[in-house]
């Protein structure tokens, strides 16, 4: 559905000034972080804030595995070496599991005598969300790890599960009044593939859906999903049902917390596609992209055509991007351009790793070598070069280019005295189709000049997502024989530079 997304500046910086002075001076240091049209501006200035830092992973999986709440390494340390980088957002995987208590989590320490507790864990969260702050650190917080009740937390499920809004509701109400946390309400939805599964029909092979995520299904829910971690096969448990991300944004507010959230697309969060015509109605929304180098949406083409595109409506945050090959040329790019249009980024991931066999730790996102932020060469160098050598501000916006309306004709028939045309083009199209007709008059016994009469009848054809059809009424005596259309291009597409044309068949194709 459309969303109004605009309100008057100083509204916005009067929910600002509040929200800050209810926060109290625990957090007066970091930025406060909220929507402002297609912008994040920070409530204490008032100018864009552009989020730039890494992901802190460790809680969403070391309290399931039983050994510990987190990685060595949360505690206010980290957060100092961390500004050596210039980072200003820090985002944590969490697990539902071990924060609501359930399914035996946190998993009892294996070299601990002390029980790992629900609290216990919910404490050492804030603890190092308090460490980030303090230094000036923003915080973002995932739901990283979800399974539905009766099951462990122990992955990556492919939506949210009926336990997914109270864990938002317990995490949103404990940090309500700290405005320098940002909610990430799911880590990647996505679809599963079953590579055992027969294809339709009987003897086609192997190989299809298991779960088909559809937008609306994103949105409100309703589906059920494969109740695996995303690297598991084969799928034998019972499947579950999934919650859309409306309900989750309703558990946040229904807390009072008025935080930007930010919401992943489609496909492990690479596709937006379509983000803006789903999403729910709240005006402190981000929409989140991941991109690394084997997604789909993996080149400049896709970004400027689907994420710079979205970033004029909402901000955008790429929540998570990186390599693995223990090279840069992947990230320098996408950092380069998204400082064009000013989408943040956080580099996966900061964790220092002995990988079996010697393997450099880079292999595995690893940022850096150890826990004073000594950087992975090349991957942690070129981030941390990058981030040091931002400007306090960026340059301004760069225009997203337009591109072809990619119009083509793909039906016009005549038939009881109709004109009826079909046209595709760009679903983003928003000004009419301007289309010509060429009319011949029919034939007339015993008056061969009148035959050879023609003319030319102009209309236009509104477009809809894609598609701008018409159905005219043609004058008695009239045929007509040739259609021409053309765009004239708007704000995003441009004219076209050829005139598309096709012939009128008298009956339509069956």
């Amino acid at each position: 559905m459309a969303r109004v997304l605009k309100t008057s500046l100083l509204t916005v910086l009067f929910g600002f000034l509040l929200f800050g002075v209810l926060a109290g001076p625990a957090t007066a240091v970091a930025p406060v972080p909220r929507v402002d049209g297609n912008l994040i501006r920070d409530a204490r200035t008032g100018k864009e804030f552009v989020p730039h830092g890494v992901n802190w992973p460790s809680f969403e999986y070391a309290c399931q595995q039983g050994w510990g709440y987190s990685n060595l390494g949360a505690t206010p340390a980290t957060a100092q070496a961390m500004l050596e980088w210039n980072i200003d957002t820090v985002r944590m995987p969490l697990n539902q599991d071990c924060w609501l208590g359930e399914d035996g989590m946190p998993k009892a320490a294996l070299f601990d005598p002390l029980p790992l507790t629900p609290d216990g864990y919910r404490n050492a969260v804030e603890e190092f969300v308090t460490d980030l702050n303090d230094a000036g650190i923003v915080v973002i917080l995932d739901l990283h790890w979800s399974a539905p009740p009766g099951y462990v937390a122990d992955g990556l499920r492919p939506m949210p599960d009926s336990r997914s809004d109270e864990f938002w509701v317990s995490v949103a109400g404990r940090f309500k009044a700290n405005p320098a946390v940002i909610f990430d309400l799911f880590n990647e939805p996505h679809s599963r593939w079953d590579p055992n599964r027969p294809k339709s029909p009987p003897g086609s092979g192997m190989g299809s859906w298991d779960f088909n995520l559809t937008w609306e299904g994103w949105a409100n829910g309703g589906q059920t999903a494969t109740n695996h971690a995303d690297t598991e096969y084969p799928f034998t448990r019972p499947r579950y049902a999934t919650t859309g991300m409306a309900a989750l944004v309703e558990a946040v507010r229904s807390t009072g917390a008025l935080q930007p959230i930010i919401l992943s697309g489609l496909d492990y969060a690479n596709d937006v596609s379509r983000w803006d015509d789903f999403a729910p109605d709240d005006r402190q929304l981000i929409a989140g992209f991941h991109n690394y180098p084997g997604q789909r949406c993996n080149s400049e083409s896709c970004w400027i055509t689907e994420v710079a595109e979205l970033s004029t409506q909402v901000p955008v945050i790429t929540t998570e991007f990186g390599q693995n090959d223990c090279r840069s040329d992947f990230v320098r790019s996408y950092m380069d351009w998204a400082d064009d249009f000013h989408i943040g980024y956080l580099a996966w991931a900061w964790w220092d790793l002995d990988l079996p066999g010697g393997a450099p730790s880079c292999t595995n996102f690893a940022l850096i070598d150890d826990l004073d932020g000594t950087p992975t060469l090349d991957y942690g160098a070129a981030l941390r070069q990058h981030l040091v050598s931002l400007p306090p501000e960026l340059p301004e916006v760069k225009q997203v280019p337009k591109r072809e309306p990619q119009l083509r004709i793909t039906s016009a028939w005549f038939r009881k005295g109709r004109l009826h045309t079909v046209i595709r083009l760009d679903p983003d199209a928003t000004a009419p189709v301007r289309a010509s007709v060429r009319l011949k008059r029919s034939r007339i016994r015993g008056n061969p000049s009148r035959n050879k009469r023609l003319k030319v009848v102009r209309f236009g054809l509104q477009p809809a997502e894609g598609t701008a059809t018409a159905s005219r009424k043609i004058p008695r005596l009239w045929v007509p024989v040739l259609i021409d259309a053309r765009y004239p291009g708007d704000e995003r597409l441009l004219p076209d530079q050829s005139i598309r044309r096709t012939k009128v068949v008298r009956e339509r194709r069956r």
